[in-house]
């Protein structure tokens, strides 16, 4: 028998389910309880079913969990799990405190991935496979877990770990919607970013979609040359149908995307660099995340100083923009933005 993941089970589904086997509806709200709002890795868990229909529910569907297999945590508090999925596989994922006890998510889209832009550890990996929506999910679930662990809420979840999002578009987008589902994680949209490296047809998409969780798109410069030898994205997609696409999203939703920009020594740092990003944005409005780069073994790349850091993000506000200075965090255990790379097997 080819079993369905339970969390691939509608609420309607399972409620059929159980009726057709006899017994009655409330039965598949006990066990979504036991699912979502627990978070249990098997139907033995669920003790308040009877032994008769754990076993009935084992015998239809799975419960499809990764393991954490490898934990690192950092002097900072930010914590890196590696989780290893059923068929051997491995991601990394990363909880990072935000303040006020609350706790980020960043989890993985892909083992690995295809794009290899040449600052990230993830695409000096190659790639695998894309997650299916539950592998994402139960990330999901498992930061959870480990921020309640720690002492920290649970708060925001951020699709920015291994993989590019939009090259997993109907994956990503299910798992997005159990996360949010009422009948299931019951998160706010509004709590949830997806970060892309900027696929013009996926960021369209999203438009069409009626996407309500935060974009932000990984653009590190605003001149094609730069961005090409950062990002060989670039060549496929240059940075007028990146722009394009970030101008529909923007008519079509009315939400402002973010634009991560990581600062690199002598690469994309100086006031040209600024002056540049300025005149990309002038077409809709959007927030500026700059990021401080994190060394990553084999790379070319340096961290801006902070003079020019400082001096690029006073060109900006002069021009009335808004930005967020990204401080780096989880550095010390290769858990910061940039160095997921399966580092945390063996």
């Amino acid at each position: 028998m080819n079993k369905e993941d339970i969390r691939m089970t509608s609420p309607t589904g399972l409620t059929a389910f159980f009726e057709a086997h006899g017994e009655k509806a409330f039965r598949a709200r006990q066990t979504r309880g036991w699912v979502w709002g627990k978070g249990v890795r098997q139907f033995e868990e669920m003790r308040d079913l009877p032994p008769r229909l754990r076993e009935l529910l084992a015998e239809h569907f799975t419960l499809r969990t990764g393991e954490v297999t490898a934990t690192l945590e950092s002097r900072d508090g930010t914590v890196k799990l590696g989780v290893t999925l059923t068929d051997g596989e491995m991601v990394e994922m990363a909880l990072i405190p935000a303040g006020g006890g609350r706790g980020t998510a960043c989890v993985s889209t892909q083992v690995g991935c295809k794009l290899r832009c040449g600052f990230c550890a993830t695409g000096g990996m190659g790639f695998t496979r894309d997650l299916n929506a539950g592998e994402i999910v139960d990330q999901v679930l498992l930061a959870r877990e480990g921020m309640e662990a720690r002492g920290m809420t649970p708060g925001n979840i951020v699709l920015m770990g291994m993989g590019e999002p939009l090259l997993n578009y109907d994956n990503v987008m299910e798992a997005v919607r159990l996360v949010t589902s009422p009948d299931a994680l019951g998160i706010s949209p509004y709590r949830v970013t997806l970060s892309t490296a900027g696929i013009p047809a996926g960021i369209r998409r999203l438009a069409d979609d009626g996407a309500r969780f935060h974009l932000a798109v990984s653009l590190h410069s605003a001149t094609d040359a730069v961005r090409t030898r950062l990002m060989p994205v670039n060549r496929k997609f240059p940075l007028a149908s990146v722009g394009d696409a970030l101008a529909y999203f923007v008519e079509k939703t009315g939400t402002r995307p973010t634009l991560e920009y990581l600062l690199l020594r002598d690469v994309n740092d100086g006031e040209e660099d600024a002056r540049a990003l300025a005149l990309f944005c002038r077409r809709f409005p959007v927030k500026i995340n700059l990021i401080e780069y994190n060394p990553v073994a084999g790379s070319a790349y340096d961290r801006a100083t902070g003079e020019c850091r400082d001096r690029f993000i006073d060109f900006l506000e002069r021009r009335n923009m808004v930005v967020n200075l990204r401080r780096s965090r989880g550095g010390d255990i290769d858990a910061a933005c940039g160095q997921l790379a399966n580092g945390s097997r063996g």
